[in-house]
Order: C-alpha cells, then sequence, then structure tokens
C-alpha cells in the first residue's frame, strides 16, 4: 500500500477467518456448569477503550442511555440472533440493565455481560439435551407442518415447551435436508447428534477472554460497524491470516447461526475458477481427497473449520454445501475443489472484446475486468521494474485495445471489494486530464484531497463502468469520480457503501508497565467524500442505469447496519466535468428498456432475480417430504430451462484475447451483454 489510508481497504471483512459476532471458544475443556467471569485486569482495559473510542472515533459521541440501548441489543443478539435459546423471561430479566451499561462502562464493570452469557451458556446446554432426546426417534415426514426458518423478527419464546416445539421442528428440517440427501435414519441421527454436540462443546469451552471480546465488540460496532476489538491471541491469528488469506480455495469464511457462510470469493482462487461455489453459501462438511469421510463442521469454530479446509497445495478437498441460490430448499451438494495459492497475476486486471450489431452497425467494445485494486508494494521496492499495479496493468491492456481499434471501453468492477486507494486515485487519472479525485475528511475536521497524479489522459473516448452491490471502497471512489467528472456511464446496482476509513491502536502502546498484554483497537477516524462533496458511505454510488438485482439493500451493504455512520456531504472540490454524458442518459434508458423486452437471456435473468428474491423472502419451510421434493424439482427444472436459455448463441460475441488459442466463445453473461450494448448506444449518440 502507497500511503496511510492504504490499509482501510482490507475489503471490509477485516477478520478473515473470525468472526466476533458469534462465541469465539477457546481452547481449554469445559463443562456444563463452569461459570465464567471477568479478569482482574479487564476493567482497566476496558476504561483504556473508552478512551480510544471516545477521543479519536470519527463520529465525536458521548456514553448515555441511547449508546446503552444499542450495545445491549448488539450483544444480545451476539449471543442468540435467531431467538433459539433464550426465554421471554430471561430477555425481562436482563431488560432491566437496558439503560445502565453506559454507566458500568464508565465504571469498567463487566459483571453484567458475564451474567447474560452464563445464563445463554445454560439455556444452550439445555436445548442440547432435548436435541439428544429428540433424536431418539425417526420423525414423521408425511406430516403438514412448517419451520420458520427466519426467527430474527419473532418473539421470544415464552415457556420452554414453546422452546421445544421450534427445536422440535427446527431438528426435523435439519433431519428432512439429510433424508433427501439419500441419507438413512441411522446415519441422519449421528450425525445430528455428533453437530449439536460439537456445539455443546464449542460452549463448554469458552473462556472468559471470549466473553470480553465478544461484549467489547457489542460495544464497538454499535459506535460502527467497522470499529472492533481483538483479543491479543485473535490480533495474532489475524496477522499471520492476512498473510495466508489467498491460500487453500480462495474464500473468506465467517459464522452465521452455527454455519461456515462464504463471505467473499477471492478473484484468481480455486473457489473462483471452479464456479462451484458463492458469496453466502454455507459450508456443513469437510472431507479430504477423493474418498475422505466427509466431516460435519455444523457448529463449530470458524478457525477450526479453516484448519480442515486448507492443506498442501493441488491437494483435493470436498465440500458438503448449502447453494444460497436454492434459498430455504436447499439440500446438500458436494463439490470437489483443488487447493492452491492464489497468485497476484490471477487477480490482475484482464481484457476481452465484445463483437455484435446493435441497430445494425457492427461494434467492437473493450471490457477490462478489475477483481482489486492490487499493487505490488515489495516487488517495486525490491527494485522491479515489471512490479505489478492495477493502473500499470490497465494501462497496458488500454494500449491493446485501442490497436484493436476498440469504439468503446467498459470497466467491469462487480465483485470488487476494494485494494489500494491510491491506485483507485491514479486509475481515475487514466481517462481525466488531471484535478481531484476524492476527498478524505479527518475526524478533527480537516479534509485532504487526493488528486490525480498524471496530467495526461491515457484514453478519451467512449467509457462505461459496471457495478453491483458488492463493489465497494476502492471500486466506488473510481465509479464516483468517473460520474461526476461525466467522463463515462454507471452501469449496474448500488454499490456497498463502505466510505470510512479505519486505523490499528495497539493497547499495550497507551498502557505503560503493564503485566498482562492487550488487544487492539480498530477505530474509524475518516471519511471519503466524492470530488461533488457527497460521501461514498452508506449510498454508496448510485448508477445511471440501474440493472435488477436480487441483493436488497436493506439485507446486504452499508446501509443494512443499523449503527453505519450516515451520508452526509462537505463542499464540493474544484473539478471541472470533461463530457456531458449526463445529457444522453435519458435516451440510453429509453433504449435500454426497449431492448430488454424483447432480449430472452435479459428476460432469463430478470426470472432468476425475482426467484431469489421470492426465496429469500420465504420464511416457512414445509417439513412434508413430498412437498419438499415436489418444490424442489420445479425450482430446479426452472433454473435449468433459464441456463439452457442463457447458454444460447446471442448476437454478442466474445473474443478473449488471454486464451493461448485465441478461441471464439459466445458470452453467457446477460449484465455484460447489455452493458455493451449500452455503451454502443452512447458511442452513436455521441457522434451525432
Amino acid at each position: 500500500m502507497k500511503n496511510k489510508l492504504a490499509w482501510l481497504f482490507v475489503r471490509s471483512v477485516i477478520f478473515f477467518f473470525f468472526c466476533i459476532s458469534q462465541v469465539i471458544a477457546g481452547t481449554e475443556a469445559g463443562d456444563s456448569s463452569h461459570v465464567l467471569s471477568p479478569q482482574s485486569y479487564y476493567s482497566n482495559e476496558q476504561l483504556l477503550v473508552n478512551t480510544v473510542l471516545t477521543r479519536y472515533h470519527y463520529n465525536k459521541f458521548n456514553l448515555n442511555d441511547s449508546s446503552s440501548a444499542r450495545i445491549f441489543d448488539r450483544y444480545i443478539k451476539s449471543l442468540d440472533f435467531a431467538k433459539l435459546y433464550f426465554l421471554s423471561a430471561d430477555i425481562s430479566l436482563f431488560e432491566k440493565y437496558r439503560f445502565m451499561i453506559d454507566d458500568y462502562l464508565i465504571e469498567g464493570s463487566l459483571e453484567l455481560a458475564y451474567k447474560i452469557f452464563n445464563k445463554y451458556s445454560d439455556r444452550v446446554n439445555e436445548r442440547i439435551d432435548y436435541v439428544i432426546e429428540l433424536l431418539k426417534t425417526e420423525f414423521d415426514y408425511s406430516i403438514d407442518e412448517y419451520f420458520e426458518a427466519q426467527r430474527d423478527s419473532s418473539n421470544w419464546a415464552a415457556n420452554t415447551a414453546e422452546l421445544n416445539e421450534i427445536w422440535r421442528k427446527r431438528i426435523k428440517n435439519d433431519a428432512l435436508n439429510l433424508k433427501l440427501a439419500g441419507k438413512e435414519w441411522s446415519e441422519i441421527a449421528e450425525t445430528l447428534t455428533k453437530r449439536y454436540e460439537n456445539i455443546r462443546k464449542a460452549i463448554n469451552q469458552t473462556k472468559s477472554e471470549d466473553v470480553f471480546q465478544l461484549y467489547l465488540n457489542a460495544y464497538t460496532e454499535s459506535v460502527d460497524p467497522h470499529s472492533n476489538y481483538m483479543l491479543p491471541i485473535t490480533s495474532d491469528n489475524f496477522k499471520i491470516d492476512m498473510t495466508r488469506a489467498l491460500e487453500g480455495i480462495g474464500a473468506q469464511l465467517q459464522t452465521e447461526d452455527e454455519y461456515t457462510k462464504i463471505v467473499e470469493i477471492i478473484a484468481g482462487g480455486p473457489a473462483y475458477k471452479s464456479n462451484l461455489l458463492h458469496r453466502d453459501d454455507k459450508i456443513i462438511g469437510v472431507a479430504q481427497g477423493d474418498d475422505g469421510e466427509m466431516v460435519d463442521v455444523v457448529g463449530w469454530r470458524v478457525n477450526d473449520v479453516v484448519k480442515l479446509i486448507r492443506g498442501p497445495k493441488e491437494t483435493v478437498v470436498r465440500l458438503l454445501i448449502l447453494q444460497a441460490s436454492d434459498g430455504v430448499n436447499a439440500t446438500p451438494k458436494e463439490i470437489k475443489l483443488v487447493r492452491d495459492k492464489v497468485k497476484l497475476e490471477d487477480q490482475s486486471a484482464k481484457k476481452q472484446i465484445l463483437e455484435f450489431q446493435n441497430e445494425g452497425i457492427p461494434y467492437k467494445i473493450g471490457v477490462i475486468s478489475i477483481p482489486a485494486f492490487y499493487y505490488d508494494y515489495e516487488a517495486e521496492h525490491k527494485g522491479d521494474p515489471n512490479f505489478k499495479s492495477t493502473t500499470r496493468d490497465v494501462r497496458k491492456l488500454i494500449s491493446e485495445l485501442k490497436s484493436e481499434s476498440v469504439d468503446g471501453i467498459l470497466i467491469d468492477l462487480r465483485n470488487n471489494g476494494g485494494g489500494s486507494l491510491t491506485e483507485a486515485v491514479e486509475l481515475s487519472g487514466l481517462f481525466i486530464k488531471d484535478g481531484p479525485v476524492v476527498q478524505v475528511k479527518q475526524s478533527f475536521g480537516n479534509v485532504e484531497v487526493q488528486n490525480d497524479p498524471d496530467p495526461s489522459i491515457v484514453y478519451d473516448g467512449p467509457l462505461a463502468v459496471l457495478v453491483n452491490r458488492f463493489s465497494a471502497s476502492a471500486s466506488e471512489i473510481f465509479s464516483a469520480a468517473i460520474q461526476d467528472y461525466q467522463r463515462g456511464v454507471v452501469l449496474g446496482d448500488q454499490t456497498f457503501g463502505k466510505g470510512t476509513v479505519q486505523n490499528l491502536i495497539d493497547l499495550n502502546r497507551m498502557m505503560n508497565r503493564n503485566e498482562n498484554k492487550l488487544g487492539q483497537l480498530k477505530i474509524t477516524i475518516a471519511k471519503f467524500y466524492r470530488v461533488s462533496g457527497g460521501s461514498t458511505q452508506h449510498m454508496g454510488v448510485i448508477p445511471d442505469i440501474i440493472f435488477p438485482s436480487p441483493i436488497d439493500a436493506h439485507e446486504f451493504g452499508e446501509s443494512s447496519e443499523p449503527n453505519a455512520l450516515p451520508w452526509d456531504q462537505i463542499s464540493a472540490a474544484k473539478y471541472l466535468p470533461l463530457a456531458s454524458v449526463n445529457g444522453f442518459i435519458p435516451q440510453l434508458k429509453h433504449k435500454h428498456e426497449l431492448r430488454i423486452k424483447s432480449d430472452i437471456k435479459f428476460q432469463a435473468f430478470i426470472e432468476d432475480v425475482n426467484e431469489a428474491k421470492s426465496l429469500q423472502n420465504k420464511s416457512l419451510i414445509s417439513l412434508n417430504e413430498l412437498i419438499r421434493k415436489k418444490e424442489k424439482e420445479e425450482q430446479d427444472s426452472l433454473k435449468e430451462e433459464r441456463k439452457k436459455v442463457m447458454q444460447e448463441t446471442s448476437n454478442v460475441r466474445m473474443i478473449d484475447k488471454n486464451e493461448l488459442q485465441q478461441q471464439e466463445k459466445y458470452s453467457e453473461d446477460a449484465l455484460l451483454n447489455e452493458s455493451a450494448l449500452i455503451l454502443s448506444d452512447l458511442v452513436l449518440l455521441s457522434a451525432r
């Protein structure tokens, strides 16, 4: 990274293989009756966290009853988000402390955190006891009844009998999933017994420091979702994993409701190349080699799951997954991946050419896909004249596309979670002459303007940028600059909306002569603003032409976080728009809307989007075997029909110049095709 803000872009998921929204178990054995209490020095460390947060966080705040309520809610949710363990009476008992947490934090008192956790631990053990008893008898799958999959908005169970009924249906659903996957009852009962005993083991191995970390994160994340506290061991493991994060299958994982979920697929990695694993898929089993035993990992700590998935390069790992695209009807599916290390060149920007006719006129559109904003700092400092960076690579690709006489260039930033700030600024400079690219406002109020360092323009032709909800940070800075300068048209979905800068503070350096090793605090210290003055925070970048998307902004992205810093604006920087692209937007929208009505691929894509939304909104799951089979068959049939449509030959031909044999093939990407057509519309309109 090239400057003091560079480490901001650690891809918005700062804990690569750690989930601090769930209890992270320790390594010492315990039992169901163990009672946890805070270590003697935790009080001073917590007071130090108070001092740092209140003095240095971008969002100046005071601890009061309002912040107390936010911390209370976040802590309860971090323990029991789906309302599967606590009873209504437990919550009523805790409620009397709702507006007292601020006082406890000011005093350095941590007893409440441990009181709540110990009750949670007891409730988990009670639930596991019930599950083990339940699994002694096979379920009747001919009964018409339903399981409520999403309980976060439901009421807390009034009593044990009501909670038992919720759990009976939950376990029956687990069992039916395995039965639909071809398992016999004896194997189902054994698998689920092991699964829930693993959950018991994890909760009973929890240590005092784990509760401390969980509670402090309820505090820090109530201020903003990107501020976190890390225990010394978590911090140490984080540093290790940041250097090894791209080994294995090339995926970032976290725990969610006792499942290991895919947070992000790393471009160029085995998972990315296979196209078998996707964001939000859940891993429920891991096996080694072609014939190793499948190990059920539901309820495991995420770092233990990672240990199973990692292994020597070129070895096989098999995963049992629940595909997010199947929604609540997902049944286990086994996939096979070959481990490898993601190399920088695998993540590099790549080009292709789309050839087609639009209104009888032939066009060649160059597409440059940028999976991340990268910069090989070490190679440059070693004197390597060919060190890799996004801007250097894209500059070369533009030159090659210009030699191919393309009519326009499309920059594809979909799923690009960010990277180097400097690269975002310099890449913007390839398309504008000079001027500011982004403004950074510090917590103490001063604004720093990052300018294009190169007065030359590498490409001045028709330009479009394609983004989606997973385009974040540096991607938003680049697309916002292109939009504000009216240099090109932005297409796709509203971006993520992460417009904040974090800094990592080692608490040990702030407390002298302390014999106990303290953790680290990551806090938000600055905010990004567009050259037009609006923040990229919370709102992200709104495309000029919006495509249908299965992603709900209220469910994913910065705006889905209740404690995210708000959108605001500052004074605009002094800049001069280079073109008048905005004047063409109404005509481009009109042409786009007319075209997609008769585009069978785009209509198939819309059907995919609508089905995905329907599955996401579906909360009740049938526990009748015949109904579930029928639903799954119908869903698979419709999906297969749409897949065939998407694979049919279109009028858009893709030539991939990176292929060894330079074979021609047809693009199956409806959004990419339509983006190229919109850009060709812009080419035609600009020429008039």
